[in-house]
């Protein structure tokens, strides 16, 4: 009755050893799946981070300030963005067309003839934009990104005796991306 007894207990314990396994085993498999589930996460993170990266890289606006005591616009260089090619075109009604900017610099003498008269009969002393399409190219990682926007020239007119009204640009300011010659026309419109 003894070896019986013996028997049953060697099952019992053998049983008991199993389940011990088995349990160890499920816990195994769930601690590998939990780290193949964080690897795949952080992969997937560091991916949406790289293309983040690279669309704010590739993400740039011209930037400008008057220089030359009003006389320009000078157009700032960024290292990380550098301009291979920009060109300004002008409403339509000024007559002064397409210029391509050669020196980072937009002259007012490409348009000022045209704007003296556009506001003649007005006050000497006033304010106003002239809105231009910029079409421009720069790099990111050595590829060229074409972009083209509408900017507002502001200027400041003021008396000056005996030789009539001088002009100066005082500001360079994004009106919005994108646009083209009709855009561009219909806002000269609009903002006399």
């Amino acid at each position: 009755m003894s070896d019986t007894s013996d028997r049953q207990a060697r099952r019992r314990w053998l049983t008991i050893a199993e389940i011990v396994a088995v349990a160890g085993v499920i816990i195994a498999g769930l601690s590998l799946w939990n780290n193949w589930q964080d690897r795949r996460d952080a992969t997937a993170t560091k991916a949406a981070e790289r293309i983040a990266g690279a669309q704010e890289r590739r993400r740039y606006d011209v930037q400008g300030v008057p220089g030359s005591g009003g006389e320009a616009i000078e157009l700032a260089s960024d290292d990380a963005h550098p301009l291979t090619d920009i060109r300004v075109t002008f409403p339509g009604a000024l007559g002064v067309g397409t210029k391509d900017v050669v020196d980072r610099r937009i002259p007012l003498d490409w348009f000022v003839e045209p704007l003296r008269k556009a506001t003649d009969g007005g006050a000497d002393e006033g304010t106003g934009r002239v809105p231009v399409l910029v079409r421009y190219t720069y790099l990111v990682d050595d590829r060229p990104v074409a972009k083209r926007a509408i900017y507002d020239l502001v200027w400041r007119s003021h008396g000056r005796p005996l030789r009539g009204r001088g002009f100066a640009l005082v500001d360079f300011r994004l009106r919005q991306p994108g646009g083209d010659q009709a855009r561009l026309d219909s806002l000269w419109r609009a903002g006399r």
